[in-house]
Order: structure tokens, then C-alpha cells, then sequence
């Protein structure tokens, strides 16, 4: 092979290397929208959603019957600003908060929705999963009280001492959970009252940064020192900018603080993994949506069966 030859080969190579880089850098960078935030890259929504989930249709065969609910904490909070400025657009991530909404229903517990102040509940929705019927019609059940939620802190304000109505707390994931309730005090004394009163805490996600809140009074010990939990890896949530998950680094890190308060999460990776210490049961990723719900109503069953 001459000279001439191999150069011709050559620069083709070189040519078709930079079509794959110029066309992998154009799918993995993350998607300007019309407010000026940015959501996940093609190439990071093709690795991190689905059209679909594996909701199982499971039914149980004891319902509850009564009228003890769920209480769902979502964020009001749609935009989360990377340590390089830009904004994310998130929200509570629709599979994690509607999957296990799904099988708390079919378990016989309506869900209650609350934000903060009780502006409406912020939804990633390009994570929705466009072709799964049963998390689309849930969705459609709860839109205009996701649109138009209660208020926390008139909750925790006007009845939530008195109230009976209740099992479990629900903190659903999606970044969005990072953003207010951890410093917010009503969650603060939410946390501390489901506690006090026995209740189930459901969080999956991202939705344990939420439990920070439980340790805003600095001389009080932390409410879940020495828990195991399941939640999103810190190492995964560094990965982010790298595919165009996230437009920059993270602002902060939760997973470090909840171990620094004596928390241990017990999965590496984000997956399925569901977790129960005690009243508390989280889920690692919306890969476990399905488990975690299935887990977090058959517990709320036997909790109901024993009253």
C-alpha cells in the first residue's frame, strides 16, 4: 500500500471519528428550553427514561377499606441552579411519585397532595412515560390536585395536631426534592409529628435529601441517626454533566449529608434496590418505583389490619 493510499485512509478515518463526535456532542449536551433552563440531553434521556414501566398490576387482597390516607409532600419548585449557574429543570419525577401512587390506591389509600405554601406541584415531565396507560391515567386522576395543592404550612399551622386522617408521609423524588423542603421548617415539624405519632415515612430518590429537614433544630439528635437507607447515589448525580443529565455540577451534596448525620445508604448504584428500617422505607432510583410502592402498601395494610 502506497503512501497516498494510506493518507486517503486516513483522513477518512479522522472524518468519520469527528461525524461520531460532533454528533455525540450534539445529542449529549442538554436541551435549552423556552425560559431559559435546560433538561436532559437526547442521548441522557434515552439512557435514564422509558416510555414505559414495569408497574406489575398487583392486587391485594385485603384492601383497606377504611379512610386513613397518605399525605404526599411535593416540591412547588421547578428550576435548581447548578454550581455553574445554569438551571436545571426539574421537578418530582413522575414515575417515582404516580407508580407508587398506583399501588397505594389499589391498597385502598387515597393520596393527599401538598407543597409548601401551596402553589402546584412542579413535574419533570419529560420523564413521563408516554406509553404506560396506567401511570397516564393516574396522572389524569390527581392533575388538578397536583395543579392545586394544599398548603403545608397551613397544614401543620391549622390541623395537623388534631389530625387522624393519616398512615404514611410520601416524599416522591426527582431533584426537585432538593430544592425547599430540606430547610423548610413546617417539613421540619411534619416529620417530627409523623414520627411522634408512629406513621410511616416514604421516600424514594431523591426524596431522602427531603429528610434534612427532620435536624433543622441543631441541639436536637437527628431523627434518623443510625437508619439504613435506599437513595440515589451522590457518584451517580456527579455523572450528570458528562451525558447531559444536568447542565452543570451539582449545587450540593445530599447523600454526604445524611451520612455525615448517621445515615448509611445501602445501594452503590441506581437501581432497583428498596430499603425498610423501622417506619422508613425508601427506594433507590424509578427503577425501584415499582417495588417500593408494592412494599410501601403491603406495610400500610398490616398497619391498618392491626387497628
Amino acid at each position: 500500500m502506497n503512501n497516498t493510499i494510506l493518507k486517503k485512509i486516513l483522513l477518512g478515518l479522522f472524518a468519520f471519528l469527528a461525524v461520531i463526535f460532533v454528533v455525540f456532542y450534539l445529542v449529549s449536551k442538554p436541551t435549552a428550553t423556552k425560559d431559559g433552563a435546560y433538561i436532559p440531553s437526547p442521548f441522557a434521556l434515552k439512557l435514564a427514561t422509558s416510555s414505559t414501566t414495569d408497574y406489575d398490576h398487583t392486587k391485594y387482597e385485603n384492601p383497606h377499606k377504611g379512610n386513613k390516607k397518605v399525605l404526599m409532600v411535593c416540591t412547588e419548585e421547578r428550576y435548581m441552579t447548578m454550581a455553574n449557574g445554569k438551571k436545571f429543570s426539574t421537578g418530582n419525577h413522575p414515575v417515582e411519585m404516580l407508580l407508587p401512587t398506583l399501588h397505594l390506591k389499589n391498597a385502598g389509600f387515597d393520596i393527599d397532595i401538598i407543597t409548601p405554601s401551596g402553589k402546584s406541584a412542579k413535574i419533570e415531565m419529560w420523564a413521563m412515560p408516554e406509553e404506560d396507560k396506567a401511570v397516564k391515567a393516574i396522572y389524569e386522576e390527581y392533575k388538578d390536585e397536583l395543579e392545586n395543592p394544599g398548603s403545608l404550612k397551613t397544614f401543620v399551622q391549622t390541623s395537623m395536631h388534631d389530625s387522624t386522617d393519616y398512615v404514611a408521609v410520601f416524599i416522591p423524588g426527582g431533584h426537585g426534592a432538593m430544592l425547599g423542603l430540606p430547610e423548610n421548617k413546617d417539613l421540619s415539624k411534619l416529620i417530627q409529628w409523623s414520627h411522634d405519632q408512629d406513621m410511616h415515612m416514604l421516600a424514594i430518590c431523591h426524596g431522602p435529601a427531603a429528610l434534612l429537614a427532620a435536624n433543622l433544630e441543631e441541639e436536637a439528635a437527628y431523627l434518623y441517626e443510625g437508619y439504613k437507607i435506599a437513595a440515589f447515589p451522590d457518584a451517580v448525580d456527579a455523572q450528570g454533566p458528562s451525558i447531559g443529565y444536568t447542565p452543570g455540577a451539582m449545587p450540593w451534596i445530599y447523600g454526604e449529608r445524611l451520612n455525615h448525620l448517621g445515615v448509611t445508604i445501602v445501594n452503590e448504584n441506581a437501581d432497583a434496590t428498596v430499603h425498610k428500617d423501622r417506619k422508613l422505607i425508601t427506594g433507590a432510583s424509578p427503577s425501584a418505583a415499582n417495588e417500593f410502592g408494592k412494599l410501601a402498601a403491603s406495610e400500610l395494610l398490616k398497619v391498618v389490619a392491626n387497628k
